[in-house]
């Protein structure tokens, strides 16, 4: 289950490929003049002007997207760091160019990327956000005791909590045991309930690593095998010819051509009638009537072909999804607030979702309760913690839920398989030689993601009620942890 937020639709749009750092020309290009006027208005956080800039400035084909979500990058933007500093230009290639700036709210380091027309008058075409490189010629990051790294998380999250920035809870573990853990804002605005760190938040798309754990058992108990064709469980899905192309292996791997779920059908049908996997598989098959592409020769992140593999372990295992999961994964590792609840049934202690909504004058809030699935299921929507998802990472890298050779299949990218950062169900990270292994989750008042950091014990969660909540969080623990892994010793 995986949407994603405001800030991310825009970057859908650029090349995410950048060149060698590079010094900037003596005359500025058109491209680096278009960085320094966004930053400007960044630091003014004037809607009303930006909306006319976007009017005159941007491409056809760029300003054709619904002007609410230009407004909706820049005021997150802008909320999120409260205005920046520019530090110069880090990268240029033709017609694009990326600042390397310092929020004025945290003092993090980020990049901005903006892209433009070849001709003059040299519009935009395209704008993101990411991490910014290391500078040429920097002194290596100094790596911090356990000690300094919880002082200065703690530090940052308070900014971010008083800015009203982040809500949720936060965890930062070595070898299973928290160096830090903190619950900041609030689990419902309307009653004045904080949030706490038993309280349990969205999921998102991370339950599709439950359903990929689920598949290796069964793979290990003989039930099934990772090449079987998918015709063995649904020989008529999504017709008889096409059952017989799709392997387990690419629906774990977003390979199998299959879609995104959330259909416009899916949108117009009431929440109340999902609520068990034959429920959401109804919509599939409807949906679904043929692949898009060849098995294996693409990457096309799905959401059906995850919901599809919890049918298949329906059908092997003779249990409900929901009855297998938690017998066999849940259960074992100690997650006990870890469950696909039904929202309108009496669930103690669940996040209410939040969006924030910009005007010219003030900042709001709206409830996703509407908006997402009454009931998650192996594709996502699910609730836990970050105390539970912990257990988790430590269940499964301790061999606890599948044997380590299956473990491997797991968390291993598969390129053979157009899938050079997934592997079965879990997205796979490579930062400066360190691998990071787990899932993220996005929504409407959802923002969620796991890292384990392969061979290190190293592990961070983050889960926010808040759609954009967990970036910041999650970009600092990797920036605190990396530097305090060997990259000679850790695994590959």
């Amino acid at each position: 289950m995986k949407t994603m937020p405001k800030i991310l639709l825009l970057i859908g749009m650029l090349i995410c490929t950048f060149s060698a750092v590079a010094q900037s020309p003596q005359t500025e290009a058109p491209a680096e003049r278009r960085v320094r006027e966004l930053i400007q208005f960044l630091n003014s956080g004037n809607r009303a002007a930006y909306q006319k800039y976007v009017a005159e400035n941007f491409a056809p084909n760029f300003a054709r997207i619904p002007m609410e979500q230009h407004l909706g990058f820049f005021s997150d933007l802008q909320d999120a760091t409260r205005g920046v500093e520019f530090h110069g230009i880090q990268d240029t290639q033709p017609n694009e160019a990326t600042a390397r700036l310092k929020t004025k709210l945290t003092g993090s380091w980020m990049a901005l990327l903006v892209r433009v027309e070849a001709e003059a008058p040299h519009r935009i075409t395209g704008i993101g956000t990411r991490a910014p490189k290391p500078l040429a010629n920097a002194a290596p990051a100094k790596a911090l005791s356990k000690e300094q790294m919880a002082r200065e998380l703690e530090a940052f999250m308070k900014k971010l909590a008083d800015a009203d920035v982040f809500s949720g809870a936060v965890l930062l573990a070595k070898d299973g045991v928290p160096v830090f853990k903190g619950a900041y804002g609030m689990a419902n605005k309307d009653f004045n309930v904080a949030n706490r760190m038993d309280t349990k938040f969205n999921l998102g798309s991370m339950n599709k690593m439950f359903t990929a754990v689920a598949i290796a058992q069964l793979v290990e108990r003989g039930k099934l095998s990772f090449d079987d064709s998918l015709s063995k469980f649904l020989p008529e899905f999504p017709n008889k010819e096409d059952a017989e192309k799709i392997k387990i292996k690419h629906l774990l791997t977003h390979t199998a051509g299959l879609g995104g779920y959330f259909s416009p059908k899916w949108q117009q049908t009431s929440r109340a009638e999902y609520r068990t996997v034959d429920d959401m598989m109804k919509r599939v098959i409807e949906d679904e009537k043929k692949i898009q592409f060849e098995p294996g020769t693409r990457w096309q992140y799905s959401n059906s072909g995850m919901l599809v593999l919890g049918k298949v372990i329906e059908v092997a295992s003779g249990q409900s999804y929901y009855d297998y999961v938690r017998e066999n994964i849940t259960k074992p590792a100690g997650m006990m607030n870890t469950d696909c609840y039904e929202l309108d049934k009496v669930n103690p202690n669940l996040a209410v979702g939040y969006e924030k909504e910009f005007s010219d004058t003030d900042i709001s809030f709206s409830n996703n309760i509407f908006m997402h699935v009454m009931r998650g299921g192996p594709q996502g929507g699910g609730y836990s913690t970050v105390e539970d998802l912990l257990k988790f990472d430590v269940a499964l890298r301790s061999n606890k839920l599948v044997g380590a050779e299956s473990v491997k299949m797991l968390l291993s990218a598969k390129p053979d398989l157009k899938s050079p950062q997934y592997g079965y169900g879990f997205q796979i990270t490579n930062r400066d030689g360190v691998v990071m292994v787990g899932h993220s989750g996005g929504f409407p008042g959802i923002s969620s993601n796991l890292d384990m950091f392969l061979g290190t014990g190293w592990t961070a969660v983050v889960m926010s009620n808040y759609g954009s909540g967990s970036r910041q969080p999650l970009e600092k623990m990797r920036e605190m942890i990396l530097p305090a892994i060997d990259t000679k010793t850790a695994q590959r």
